[in-house]
């Protein structure tokens, strides 16, 4: 077997809807092809012996074993992996469940898709699957020792991808909200939300986060002053910068028992308790002094009493929990390092912040500890004997946390929050140390030790003892309060032919809101003005710079084919999907090899709109008009026949559509009308000359209607859009001459090519046209246009592009000349009378063709490169861009005058 490619994708794509995170491996089965399970000796038995947790899987029987029941009786080594990549993600603790394997047109060649949590764990998946059912078909077995280091290495990519456990929690809060989010890719932020709507944290940092707030609750001494002055009950204390000053700092306080920790220290990191005497300061104050970054100490008066930290969230309390240092509880019979190694086996415990508990670990300081208390680590303590392996009750070094959320006293709930919002933190971890957190502060001598920025949440999300708290829930409700989800207005274009034009135009429209608006084309990614970054721009990854940018109010995301198959969308749902048109093109590339298999592609985009959102459908292409019935949201429809009868189907029952009637774009609903604006006065019609540019129009004002733009806004956006360089370049580009015109258009397949033909065909003079196509199309597909080219033009010269795309130069072009010479052969029963010839270098192929223009010509120019063409032709001294005609508007001496300057 051969693995051929890896993608991955992370929206929703072709083969789910509802399942991001897929991995799609295409995989050539070699000689395997066509042998099934049951025939390859021995791999039924070694696979269950290999994976007997294989049983579990349901598969199509429904049934337990059913998967496992399938391969007895025979089935195909492709749908083998996808099961195996499945259970050793399972295996290591990434739950996922779903899997497909389809065959494609390519004998032998499946693609086998995967579900993953972790992205790097799932592409391993995928591949250790592989090895795996090759090693059971060569060998019968797979050795454990392989089995166990796939696993172990799924589990540290799952660790290394982690999200922590309070990040985790807000984002799992995020998503039971339907509020979009995405990981940035520098200092582990997450962001909440799209464009101007968005959120971001770090941890538990948000971006409202006031950095003096953070400044003054790292330095533990001036929160300290800062709340003594406030009147908050705080240790007595001072700093000590030089070992010469610790004595003078002891007396100070009061003298022993005292704290010793660093000014700036964290996580429990150098801090000393119950220092009773001279030495054990000096070995404190050492402690301390290497943990911080100032090499500054503090000393503090101990205060008896449990370690209580109090979560508040927007200047609420919303969460207590007391910390238990990390402990060992005796059982009369086992020593403490053996009652540690037991205490350590819990599988909530791990390194570090991965888990709910950390491991305890054993190091001088937990052997002082235990020393203090009479106890070496070969010590038997009693039944019931708790012994402290540390001094703080930090989680990160094996604390266990109990909640007390509800026992809290009210005075110390008000005056915990007034201490947040003193040291000016949204959200603060507190520490308190008090014998009851249940009675005032001041009554029983307790004192508030430190306030944190980014407290840690998995004490309270995951208490070892007591109720689990939705702190989580307070941080989306200061980020996103009400019933605000930090989403911004997406509208998503697909379809074959039209998609650049009808974005630019949706763009257009919006902006006369005043609203900034970011899109993404073929040429570009824009915001608001301005160009953002050039190229192919209509992937998820153009779709993220627009949704990152916080400057954005609404996005309009050009959606091509090749973005979904390799990635996905880049968003999880859209407000507006509109699907223009499938036709057949790109067929034959990325196993998409029929038109409904292209049709099916397309129809993500509007199988993700929003339940509250519109598919805005094109009611003449039943492949489109089919797509309604897997959307969830609403549906209009657009068509250029007002008799269409799907359409009057759905506005009889009151459903919303756009039409165009009696030289009107309309908008209808039930029995209204809306006319928005004649087509003649738009200019991207060519004064409606130019169908598919109607047609688009059309998809662009539905659009608009849907997301409640006026009506005077969708008018003035259609009379200002122009079929310029400036804001459509390579769509319907005319330029005058002087003596003919030229125009240039990104027609690249039989569809475009037909609907450019509607225009130019109606053109008076001679026609030339400078046509070619992508190499990556099938053979037929350049037959096709040379068939349409020798009925649209008189003359035709056949280049090729620079990138041939794989195909043998020249090749290309023979393909289109025999189209050619079909058509005018008679096999289409032409009269034309088209001459032809190929120049196979585009930058000739156009001087050619514009040396060559008559007087009152048209050139049409069919580029690869749309800025080669455009400076070619402007090289020639362009007169103006050419003055629409608009018949049904002008008075026939006007029309007269118009056609002679012509």
């Amino acid at each position: 077997m051969k693995i051929l490619k890896l993608q991955t994708l992370r929206g929703p794509n072709y083969w789910s809807i509802h399942r991001h995170k897929l991995v799609v491996m295409r995989l050539d089965l070699e000689d395997l092809y066509e042998k099934y399970t049951s025939d390859i000796p021995g791999f039924y038995k070694g696979l269950t012996e290999v994976l007997p947790s294989l049983v579990e899987h349901l598969c199509s029987p429904g049934v337990k074993g059913g998967f496992l029941t399938r391969v007895e009786k025979g089935t195909l080594i492709g749908h083998v992996i996808e099961h195996v990549a499945i259970e050793l993600q399972e295996l290591a603790g990434m739950p996922v469940g779903f899997g497909r394997t389809r065959e494609t047109s390519t004998t032998g060649v499946f693609q086998v898709v995967i579900e993953y949590e972790n992205e790097q764990a799932g592409r391993y998946a995928a591949r250790a699957a592989v090895r795996l059912c090759q090693s059971i078909v060569d060998t019968g077995t797979y050795p454990a020792t392989e089995l166990q280091q796939d696993l172990e290495d799924l589990k540290e990519l799952k660790n290394q991808a982690s999200l922590g456990p309070s990040t985790e929690a807000i984002v799992k809060e995020a998503e039971a909200r339907g509020i979009p989010w995405t990981q940035l890719g520098a200092r582990f932020m997450i962001q909440f939300g799209y464009g101007v709507n968005q959120k971001k944290i770090q941890a538990t940092l948000s971006n409202q986060t006031g950095i003096l707030g953070v400044e003054l609750a790292c330095d533990k001494e001036g929160t300290k002053r800062i709340l003594k002055d406030a009147g908050v009950p705080v240790p007595r204390g001072t700093v000590a910068r030089y070992f010469d000053e610790l004595q003078d700092a002891i007396e100070y306080v009061g003298g022993y028992p005292i704290v010793i920790k660093p000014l700036d220290g964290n996580h429990g990191r150098g801090i000393t308790i119950d220092v009773k005497n001279w030495q054990e300061a000096e070995e404190a104050y050492d402690l301390a002094r290497k943990a911080s970054k100032t090499k500054t100490v503090i000393v503090e008066r101990y205060y008896t009493g449990k370690d209580h930290r109090v979560l508040v969230v927007n200047g609420k309390v919303v969460a207590v929990a007391e910390r238990v240092p990390a402990h060992v509880v005796g059982n009369g019979k086992s020593t403490i390092a053996e009652l540690i190694e037991e205490t350590n086996r819990d599988p909530q415990r791990g390194d570090g912040h991965d888990n709910i508990l950390t491991r305890i670990t054993v190091d001088k300081s937990a052997l002082d500890i235990l020393g203090k208390q009479g106890y070496s680590i070969d010590s038997i303590p009693l039944k019931g004997k708790k012994c402290f392996l540390r001094a703080t009750a930090n989680l990160s070094t094996g604390g266990i946390a109990v909640d007390r959320t509800d026992e809290i006293h009210p005075e110390n709930v008000w005056l915990l929050s007034r201490v947040a919002k003193i040291i000016g933190l949204d959200i603060a971890g507190i520490d308190v140390v008090t014998e009851d957190i249940s009675q005032p502060l001041r009554e029983v001598e307790g004192v508030i030790v430190e306030v944190n920025a980014a407290p840690g949440f998995r004490m309270h999300v995951a208490p070892s003892r007591g109720l689990a708290r939705n702190v989580a829930g307070a941080v989306m409700d200061m980020l996103f309060p009400g019933s605000k989800n930090g989403r911004i207005p997406i509208l998503s274009v697909t379809g074959t032919n039209g998609k650049t034009t009808t974005t630019r135009l949706l763009a257009h429209i919006i902006k006369q809101t005043g609203k900034v608006v970011g899109y993404t084309t073929t040429d570009g990614t824009y915001i608001g003005e301005y160009l953002a970054e050039t190229g192919d721009n209509t992937g998820p990854q153009s779709a993220h710079l627009i949704l990152s940018d916080p400057t954005v109010e609404v996005a309009v995301l050009e959606t091509a084919r090749g973005g979904i198959l390799r990635s996905g969308l880049g968003f999880s749902s859209c407000e507006v999907g509109i699907v223009l048109n499938v036709t057949a093109d790109h067929l034959g590339i990325g196993d998409i090899d029929t038109i409904e298999q292209l049709a099916k592609l397309k129809s993500v985009v509007a199988e993700s709109v929003m339940p509250k959102g519109y598919a805005v459908l094109n009611a003449e292409d039943p492949l489109v008009a089919a797509m309604a019935d897997r959307v969830k949201g609403q549906v209009a429809y657009f068509s250029m026949d007002p008799n269409n009868e799907l359409l009057l189907r759905h506005t009889e029952a009151g459903g919303l559509a756009a039409i165009y009637e009696n030289g009107y774009i309309s908008i209808l609903k039930g029995d209204w009308t809306l006319r928005i604006e004649k087509a003649v006065n738009v200019p991207i019609t060519m004064a409606g000359k130019a169908p598919f540019m109607i047609a688009n129009a059309l998809a662009a004002c539905l659009a608009v209607f849907t997301q409640g733009v006026k009506i005077e806004h969708i008018r003035k956006g259609l009379s200002t859009f122009v079929a310029s360089v400036d804001q459509t370049p390579g769509r319907m580009n005319m330029f005058n001459m002087g003596s003919y015109h030229a125009l240039v258009d990104y027609a690249h397949n039989p569809a475009s090519y037909e609907a450019l033909g509607g225009f130019v065909r109606n053109w008076p003079g001679k026609r030339i046209g400078v046509v070619g196509g992508p190499g990556d199309r099938r053979d037929e597909d350049f037959v096709s246009l040379g068939e349409l080219a020798a009925d649209i033009f008189d003359e035709i010269i056949i280049k090729e592009d620079d990138d041939t795309r794989g195909r043998p130069r020249g090749n290309a072009a023979e393909l289109i000349c025999q189209g050619v010479k079909q058509f005018l052969n008679g096999i289409k029963n032409s009269e034309s009378k088209a001459t032809y010839e190929s120049i196979l270098d585009e930058t000739a192929a156009i001087n050619t063709a514009l040396d060559r223009a008559p007087i009152d010509g048209l050139v049409v120019i069919l580029p690869e490169s749309v800025n080669r063409a455009i400076s070619l032709i402007e090289g020639r001294h362009v007169i103006q861009d050419i003055e629409l005609l608009q018949d049904s508007q002008r008075e026939p001496k006007d029309q007269e005058v118009l056609k002679s300057s012509i």
